[in-house]
């Protein structure tokens, strides 16, 4: 087992480790800082004993306020590989590593509602996560009645209503790379309704060339009690960024100079603009059966337009759908059963790029290449039954259906040119199975599930725009068992799982071009792997309180069958995974007033290419953070926070590109680099009305 600790870290992690056994006392802790209070409240979203990993206001405010990938990166089993504020790709255990841009193969829900899109492609970046209350995850397809995609699960949720307060809040944050952000937001709750309004506001230079961004968003969410035994939910979301592009570069500009942009890139000013609206209301019902519906119905709208090297890519989608699901007791059981339709039409455009042919002025849109629509649906039908076998032991059993439906139109080409076609695949079922014991101080559980991973936009379609008729869904079942445990009076909680993945018809993406990939279903897969958990909670006095805490994650994930012309991967490491993964941190608290952080990554070396031949280097990182929140008078209270991302200067690659390909005898462009130090301040005011 290789493990290239970076120094000093191992000693980091002895004394976080040990001293967690530290002497306790026999006290029961309690008056936490009042954001470990709040989280709380946010109800676990997945099905009955379906495990989930959760995080909470704490933990997301121990980063930089638009540093989500370092919070997100606390789950075991989860990585967030992060190009950029505006590139994201987010891996479960390995699936989804070889999408080469975005985030597709998990689901992703906000507030409920989701937000993935017909493809299978979730964007994070859409939401400011200064407005989160909870973010819950379920890995691999175990969560039969959220959509029992192969990767899993991301559910976001907002901050919860506090009944009775009504406050003014604005949080300002400045740093490197000319950073500023802000997050106004007015919230007031009462028995029966309760209104939030948030505005936020962010702009960056970035650590690269051509990497500014740009955003201005708006939330509301809403809810109104309809008596005696209903309620309405409200929810608009509003993004609006503009952001650079400096894409990946290659090995000799990542090691000589990592603030560079890819030359072609730099030269266009390439960048994307979006408009991001989703709007949902959701409606629910106490029957006095005891049964309870919640029907929420849905539209999103996204409008796009990205310069690229190589052409102008203009686009938007209009989505709609609704969910509906019935929950309820019978036969000493808890049932669930629902339906989830999602309807899109994407509409793109491309036009000639001639930047260079602009006086250095950046991208010119030209003469028109291509005009298409595609209309995409899909529909889930599913449903859980939860029964209690003996007073400690539970079985849960679980049924998924799926039918996704694609029809591309060409509206450019005409005759025998045009490429028109409609795909249709195959009903699916997904069923699931779960067990969990529980005892007195925790609960050991194993489930197995069966889950699917449809092919995205650009796996659907040959290098002529054409319809593959022979791409099929990724297949795959998930073997898990695992504990929670709670230890030492509850101060010490300790998670551990191990998993077996075996996926088939495995979706590769081939780069054949610049900006053409195309798709095929490639051979087989498994997955293995080990994730661990450890927090601990010690009183140090009456009023301080430390709290370490570490993940690891252990990833096997080799092809068992995957050909590729005349190369026979079979056996190699799958490519974009790193096999080791370890992120601790120690948080020393004084009551509500304040807290310190220091936190830990390190993340072992990722393989690039499916040969095994090239592989990113294996990095450390440490972070620290302080907050510390006084108040001037019984209603108005004001907040500080500072923090030093990236303490020791590392020179990493946050995110890789894997079988990057290099064109006109260009070195393949690989990497793309992580933030030089950097820091962050900001200042908090709240008014209580």
């Amino acid at each position: 087992m290789k493990l290239a600790f970076g120094r000093g870290v191992l000693p980091f992690l002895i004394i976080s480790f040990f001293g967690a056994f530290g002497q306790q006392k026999k006290d029961s802790i309690t008056n936490l800082d009042e954001v470990i209070l709040l989280q709380e409240f946010i109800k676990k979203k997945a099905v009955g004993i379906t495990p989930s990993s959760s995080l909470g206001i704490a933990d997301l405010e121990q980063y930089s306020p638009i540093d989500f990938a370092s919070g997100l990166n606390e789950i075991s089993g989860l990585y967030v590989l992060s190009g950029a504020l505006n590139t994201n790709r987010i891996t479960i255990r390995g699936v989804g590593a070889r999408t080469p841009f975005g985030t597709d193969k998990l689901r992703m829900y906000f507030n409920g509602i989701p937000v993935t899109n017909g493809t299978g492609v979730s964007a994070i970046e859409a939401y400011d996560f200064e407005n989160m209350g909870r973010i819950e995850v379920v890995k691999g397809p175990k969560g039969t009645s959220l959509g029992a995609n192969l990767g899993g699960v991301i559910l976001l949720n907002t901050k919860p209503p506090e009944v009775g307060n009504t406050f003014l809040n604005n949080t300002l944050t400045f740093g490197s790379f000319n950073l500023i952000k802000d997050n106004l937001s007015f919230r007031h709750s009462e028995k029966g309704f309760n209104l939030n309004l948030s505005y936020n506001y962010l702009q960056t230079d970035g650590f690269r060339q051509n990497n500014g961004f740009e955003r201005d968003g708006f939330l509301l969410t809403s809810s109104v009690k309809l008596y005696p035994k209903g309620k309405l939910d409200f929810l608009v979301n509003y993004i609006d960024y503009t952001a650079s592009i400096p894409s990946s570069i290659n090995q000799t500009d990542f090691r000589e100079d990592p603030r560079r942009a890819a030359a072609n890139w730099l030269a266009a000013r390439g960048f994307e603009a979006n408009k991001y609206t989703l709007a949902g209301v959701s409606y629910s019902h106490f029957f006095n059966t005891g049964l309870k519906t919640t029907t929420s119905v849905f539209y999103t709208y996204l409008d796009h337009y990205e310069p690229r090297p190589f052409n102008i890519l203009d686009e938007f989608t209009n989505g709609f759908g609704f969910r509906s699901i019935l929950e309820g007791t019978v036969f000493q059981g808890n049932f669930t059963i629902g339906a989830e339709l999602y309807k899109d039409e994407y509409n793109w455009r491309t036009f000639m790029n001639q930047f260079r042919d602009n006086d250095g002025n950046g991208s010119l849109q030209g003469a028109q290449l291509s005009d298409n629509k595609e209309f995409r649906s899909q529909l889930n039908l599913f449903g859980t039954y939860n029964y209690r076998l003996t007073p400690k032991f539970t079985i849960q059993a679980g049924l998924a259906f799926n039918q996704t439906t694609f029809d591309f139109r060409d509206l450019f080409n005409a005759g025998v040119e045009n490429t028109s076609a409609q795909r249709d695949f195959d009903p699916i079922l997904l069923p699931s199975l779960g067990l969990d014991y529980r005892f007195k101080k925790g609960n050991l559980y194993a489930n197995i599930g069966r889950g699917f991973s449809n092919p995205g936009l650009e796996e659907t379609l040959t290098p002529d725009g054409v319809i593959n008729p022979e791409i099929e869904q990724e297949k795959g079942i998930n073997y898990e068992i695992g504990g929670r445990f709670l230890l030492f009076n509850g101060h010490l909680s300790l998670n551990a799982a191990a998993y077996q993945m075996d996926i088939t018809d495995l979706l590769v993406a081939q780069r054949i071009d610049e900006d053409q990939f195309i798709g095929r279903n490639a051979g087989e897969t498994r997955h293995q792997g080990v994730e661990l958990d450890v927090r601990y909670r010690q009183k140090i006095t009456s009023n301080w309180l430390l709290i370490p805490r570490l993940s690891y994650s252990y990833s096997n994930h080799r092809f068992i069958d995957f050909v590729d012309g005349e190369n026979d991967f079979s056996g190699n490491t799958l490519a974009g995974v790193p096999r080791h993964r370890i992120n601790s941190g120690i948080a020393l608290r004084n009551g509500r007033n304040f807290v310190f952080n220091i936190t830990h990554q390190f993340v072992d070396e990722i393989l690039l290419n499916d040969a095994n031949t090239l592989s990113s280097d294996s990095f450390t990182i440490f972070n620290l953070s302080t907050r510390y929140q006084f108040d001037l008078s019984q209603k108005f209270k004001v907040g500080l926070n500072f923090g030093l991302n990236n303490l020791l200067n590392t020179n990493y690659a946050q995110s890789v590109l894997i079988n990057a390909v290099g064109f006109g005898g260009a070195e393949p462009r690989y990497f793309y680099p992580g933030n030089a130090r950097n820091y962050f301040a900001g200042i908090r005011a709240a008014y209580t009305f």
